[in-house]
C-alpha cells in the first residue's frame, strides 16, 4: 500500500449537542452517558456534551459526562456571556481535558436582527468573552456563528482578536448550510491568510446540511487547510442535519491519497456507533445511507455481482470490517457459552461491565428458547437495551389480550413497583395495543399521550424480534422508550414502560438537582481578581 505524508486533523463531535437538539432526538442521562462512552471508544479528539447554561438537568449531564470521559477532551457550549460561562465552567470542572467553547454571530443579518449590535460591540463581546473563560480553562474554542454570511475581513478581524485573547481554537461555521464547497474552500483558504496569529491555533469548520452539502463543504475545508472538523452520528442536528461524521471520516480515509490527511477514528466501530445512536433517538438510518445504510455492500444486480466475485473492488471502495459492518450470520445460539458470547461481543467492539454482560448473557439465553438463530440485530439491540437502560420504578409482571375482528379488545395488565407492590388493572381499547397502554396509565395514575409508535422487525422469519420505539408526552414533556420481545404486543408494552421508568428516573433526577441549586449559585458568582475586567464589560455588551 502506498504511502503518503499526512498532517493530523481533529474530529469534534456534536451528537450529544447540536445533535440532540434536533426534533425527536432528546436523549436521558443514561442514554447520553452510553453515546459518550462510544464516541471515546471511537476516537473522537472532542465531544462537545451540552449546553450547560441552558437548564439545570443540561448541567448536570454534561457534568457527568465529564467526569466519565478520561481520553477525549470534553467541551461544553455557552454564550458570550458571563452566566453561561460560568454554567459551563462548572459543568466541565471534573473534566480530565476541558474545553469552553463560546459562539457569538458576525454576519451583519444576526448582528442586526438578532443581537441588536454593532460589529464594535460584537467584537469587544467575544474578546472580553474569551479573555474571562481563559481564566478557568486553558482550552478555549470560539465560534463566529454565520461567520459563511458574514463580513470575510470582520471574521479574521474578530478571530485575531480572541486569538489574542486565549483563544486556542476558531471555528468559522456554515451555520445555515449556504456555501457552496468552492466558495467554503476560497472562504476558509482567506481567513488562514489574513487572520494574525492563525498559525498558532486549531482552525475549525462547522457545517449545516440545509443544501445537502454539509459534508461535501466540510472536505472543502479540510482541502484549505483547516484543523478540526465538526459533526455528528448521522448527520442528525438541527433542521437538515450537521456534516456526518462517518461520511467525513470515511471520505479522507478512502481518500487519503487525495486529502493526505488523517484522523483518530477507529473506522471499524463507525457502524455499530450510529446503530448505537439510530437506537437511543428513534431515528431509523436510510437503508441507503452512505457507509452504515444496510443496503451500502448489498448488490443484487447479476453485472455488479460477477464483478465482485472476479474482484469485490470493481464496485466497492471499501470493505465491510472496515467500518465494522457485519457481513456473516453469526452462529450463536442457546446453547452457546459465555466465553463465546463474550469474545463475539468483543470482537464486534462492545464494551460491557461485568454485571451487563451477565445480564444481557441471560437475555441471550432465554431468546434462544424462542429462537433457532440469534441474528447480530438480535445481539446488538439486546446490548444497546443493557447499556441504556434507567432504574425501573415499574416492571411488567404479566399481561393477557383478548382481542378478535367481533368484539372489543380488552387487556389486562399486572406491574410491579420497584417496592414489590403489584398492581393490576384491565382496560378496554381500539386493539390490544391501545387497552394495554390504557390499562396501564389507569395504574401509574397518568393519562400520558402517545405521540410516536414504530414497530419493526430486527430479522427474517416468523420469530423474528419486534422492536418498537414510542415516544410519550406529559405535562409538556417527551420521553422516548424501547420495547424487544418475539411478540408484538409484548414489545410493545415494554417499550410504553420503558419510556415511563425514563420519565420517572428524568422526575427523581430533577428533584434532586433543584435540591443542589443553592450550591451551584454558590459556584456561579463572579470571581475577583483577573476576570472582573471582561466580566464587566460583558456585563455591558449585554
Amino acid at each position: 500500500m502506498r504511502e503518503y505524508t499526512t498532517r493530523k486533523v481533529a474530529v469534534f463531535d456534536t451528537t450529544l449537542r447540536d445533535g440532540e437538539q434536533a426534533p425527536g432526538c432528546s436523549m436521558n442521562l443514561a442514554e447520553k452517558l452510553a453515546v459518550a462512552r462510544r464516541l471515546e471508544l471511537l476516537g473522537v479528539d472532542v465531544i462537545e456534551a451540552g449546553f450547560p447554561a441552558a437548564s439545570a438537568g443540561e448541567l448536570e449531564a454534561v457534568r457527568a459526562i465529564a467526569g466519565m470521559i478520561k481520553q477525549t477532551s470534553v467541551a461544553g457550549l455557552c454564550r458570550a456571556r458571563v452566566e453561561d460561562i460560568d454554567a459551563c465552567r462548572i459543568a466541565l470542572s471534573k473534566a480530565a481535558q476541558p474545553r469552553i467553547h463560546i459562539f457569538l454571530a458576525t454576519s451583519p443579518l444576526h448582528m442586526h436582527y438578532k443581537l441588536k449590535m454593532t460589529p464594535k460591540e460584537v467584537y469587544e463581546q467575544a474578546c472580553a468573552a474569551v479573555s474571562y473563560a481563559a481564566c478557568f480553562c486553558h482550552d478555549i474554542e470560539f465560534s463566529a456563528e454565520d461567520s459563511f454570511r458574514s463580513e470575510w475581513d470582520f471574521v479574521a478581524a474578530v478571530f485575531a482578536g480572541v486569538i489574542k485573547a486565549g483563544a486556542t481554537v476558531v471555528n468559522a461555521p456554515d451555520t445555515v448550510g449556504y456555501a457552496m464547497p468552492d466558495e467554503f474552500e476560497r472562504f476558509i483558504s482567506y481567513i488562514k491568510e489574513r487572520t494574525a496569529g492563525i498559525e498558532k491555533v486549531k482552525l475549525s469548520v462547522h457545517c449545516h446540511n440545509d443544501l445537502g452539502l454539509a459534508v461535501a463543504n466540510s472536505l472543502a475545508a479540510v482541502r484549505a487547510g483547516a484543523d478540526q472538523v465538526e459533526c455528528t452520528i448521522n448527520g442528525i442536528g438541527e433542521r437538515a442535519g450537521n456534516a456526518s461524521l462517518e461520511e467525513l471520516v470515511m471520505g479522507l480515509q478512502v481518500r487519503r491519497d487525495f486529502f493526505k490527511v488523517e484522523t483518530g477514528i477507529k473506522s471499524e466501530l463507525l457502524y455499530l456507533t450510529s446503530r448505537l445512536v439510530s437506537h437511543v433517538t428513534g431515528i431509523r438510518v436510510p437503508p441507503n445511507k452512505a457507509i452504515v445504510g444496510d443496503n451500502i455492500f448489498a448488490h443484487e444486480s447479476g453485472i455488479h455481482q460477477h464483478g465482485l466475485m472476479a474482484n469485490r473492488a470493481t464496485y466497492e471502495i471499501m470493505t465491510p470490517q472496515e467500518v465494522g459492518m457485519p457481513h456473516e450470520r453469526i452462529v450463536l445460539g442457546k446453547h452457546s457459552g459465555l466465553h463465546a458470547f463474550t469474545e463475539h461481543l468483543s470482537a464486534r467492539g462492545f464494551r460491557l461491565e461485568q454485571a451487563a454482560l451477565e445480564q444481557v448473557f441471560a437475555q441471550f439465553k432465554a431468546l434462544g428458547d424462542l429462537k433457532k438463530v440469534i441474528s447480530e440485530r438480535d445481539i446488538e439491540a439486546l446490548v444497546m437495551g443493557v447499556a441504556i437502560q434507567v432504574p425501573e420504578t415499574w416492571k411488567l409482571n404479566r399481561w393477557v389480550v383478548n382481542s378478535g375482528s367481533n368484539f372489543t379488545s380488552t387487556c389486562t395488565i399486572r406491574l410491579e413497583q420497584r417496592n414489590g407492590t403489584l398492581s393490576e388493572c384491565v382496560s378496554t381499547g381500539a386493539g390490544p395495543i391501545d387497552s394495554a397502554f390504557k390499562a396501564i396509565n389507569q395504574i401509574i395514575g397518568k393519562d400520558l399521550v402517545l405521540l410516536f409508535y414504530d414497530l419493526k422487525a430486527l430479522s427474517s422469519g416468523e420469530d423474528a424480534q419486534a422492536e418498537t420505539t414510542i415516544k410519550i408526552a406529559w405535562q409538556e414533556q417527551q420521553w422516548n422508550g424501547r420495547g424487544l420481545s418475539t411478540d408484538i404486543v409484548e414489545s410493545s408494552i415494554k417499550a410504553y414502560i420503558a419510556a415511563i421508568n425514563v420519565m420517572e428516573y428524568e422526575r427523581e433526577l430533577a428533584a434532586h438537582l433543584a435540591a443542589k441549586a443553592a450550591e451551584s449559585d454558590k459556584l456561579k458568582q463572579v470571581p475577583v481578581g483577573a476576570a472582573n475586567k471582561p466580566a464587566a464589560l460583558i456585563a455591558r455588551q449585554a
